[in-house]
């Protein structure tokens, strides 16, 4: 038995047995069509500005982020309401089966960037510099910022670092590109933090993450993504800021949330963060119905009549007359 949303249940291949997230067994149900996703808010959805994300976070609402690689995954930021939907370098591992983020390039980037940003319409779209593209110079930074803006169609960009990146967010966000700050576990440095390893466990860490998170507030970023920080420090950072967080394991204090799409969604299959929780477990499903396709291809079940294109009967009997005269 699976459990899903009841959203992500409309129409499917064959029989399954699935347990909803109100607990409701739904049986012989229908797996949605993975590129057709449906639109759960039936208002007519307003583009998402600098402004809406600032009136969130006045109002004291989450700002919800998520990430997307490439059109359907942006067609289902899109369709679900998400604030900010984050071209994330973690595509390189999640989406082109890398081992780490540092191999994806800003080419791959943009790539990707342009592909999302023709079904993300509505949240404001943010592009991640890989790992290569800012550090060398603020001169590369800013010309690297200034082509995710061009030929990416992104609106902001998102960098990793502290205050020794202050003065490049600087450079950037003064010609009018804004910037995502991020702190904390660092995919891009993982190698020096050694490994995926939670930060700001000590007071002296936690210190040093507060001067960052204010360095780049000074910088000019309009939020900070905090990573794999514990909850409380998390949530005093957000507390001493004038500016949004958006944490990924870190606490329900900070101003908002961010995951990884293909993590949230089960399809990713090397490992899940302890900090995500999985609202479904699409891969099984799409295996199923992988399978049952191959099935139905070998028993020569599909495709079926419904699924072919006819020809007239007059039609088919004078090509059919053709091609015997022509064998004699």
């Amino acid at each position: 038995m699976i459990n899903v949303s009841c959203q992500t249940i409309l129409n499917c291949t064959r029989n399954v047995t699935i347990r909803c997230a109100n607990n409701f067994t739904c049986t012989s149900l229908k797996l949605m069509r993975f590129y057709s996703a449906i639109r759960t808010n039936t208002q007519t959805p307003k583009k998402v500005t600098i402004t809406t994300l600032q009136n969130l976070y006045t109002n004291n609402e989450p700002i919800t982020v998520l990430t997307a690689h490439d059109y359907p995954s942006g067609l289902f930021v899109e369709k679900t309401g998400i604030e900010i939907c984050l071209v994330g370098d973690s595509l390189g591992m999640v989406a082109l089966g890398r081992k780490s983020v540092n191999q994806t390039t800003i080419e791959e980037m943009l790539h990707h960037c342009r592909a999302v940003s023709r079904g993300a319409k509505n949240p404001f779209l943010v592009g991640d510099m890989p790992f290569g593209s800012y550090e060398t110079s603020s001169k590369d930074a800013l010309r690297n910022a200034i082509r995710y803006i061009k030929e990416g169609n992104m609106e902001a960009i998102k960098l990793e670092g502290g205050s020794e990146m202050a003065r490049t967010i600087h450079q950037i966000t003064s010609i009018g590109i804004p910037v995502l700050g991020h702190i904390g576990l660092t995919p891009q440095r993982q190698s020096s933090l050694g490994g995926f390893r939670v930060q700001g466990k000590t007071a002296k860490q936690a210190i040093k993450l507060l001067y960052d998170a204010k360095a780049l507030q000074r910088a000019g970023c309009f939020a900070i993504v905090l990573e794999a920080i514990p909850g409380p420090v998390a949530t005093y950072i957000t507390e001493q800021l004038q500016i949004p967080t958006i944490g990924i394991g870190a606490g329900s204090g900070t101003s908002g949330q961010v995951l990884v799409q293909q993590d949230m969604l089960g399809i990713y299959d090397r490992f899940v963060p302890k900090f995500c929780k999985q609202y479904a477990k699409l891969d099984q499903l799409i295996i199923e119905a992988i399978e049952a396709y191959r099935e139905e291809v070998k028993s020569r079940a599909f495709p079926a009549e419904e699924h072919s294109y006819p020809i007239n009967d007059d039609e088919l009997k004078t090509f059919l007359d053709i091609m015997k005269k022509e064998k004699e």
